[in-house]
């Protein structure tokens, strides 16, 4: 964020997944791929050549795109369907009517603290 971006994501990007780590430890990946988000206007040479003075090293590959403007939250809304486990027990996301009324059907948002 120092360098302007509106939100910064790191990944995993060599599916080594930390599920439990140890107390008192702070497992990292081998490799991560952040993803930085940034107003239109941003001058997109100038915050990488700042994220490299910071850093105090050369830039690993990289790439820049447009990202057209969208309704985010209906679009982060429309990747989460109604899930069914089991026979009879569906998750279904609060905005979705129940796929199976007389089912058991659990009404959750998705949200970080259920890994989404």
């Amino acid at each position: 964020l120092v360098v302007g971006a509106v939100s910064v994501t790191f990944m995993d990007a060599e599916d080594q997944p930390i599920f439990e780590p140890e107390l008192n430890t702070t497992p990292l990946w081998t490799h991560t791929h952040l993803l930085a988000l940034f107003e239109a206007d941003t001058n997109a040479e100038l915050a990488l050549a700042h994220l490299s003075l910071l850093t105090g090293a050369e830039l690993p590959e990289h790439s820049a795109e447009v990202i057209e403007d969208q309704d985010w939250e209906r679009s982060w809304m429309d990747n989460f369907q109604p899930m069914c486990f089991g026979q009879r027990l569906w998750i279904v996301p609060s905005w979705h009517a129940a796929p199976q009324p007389d089912a058991v059907n659990l009404l959750l948002d998705p949200g970080l603290a259920f890994g989404t």
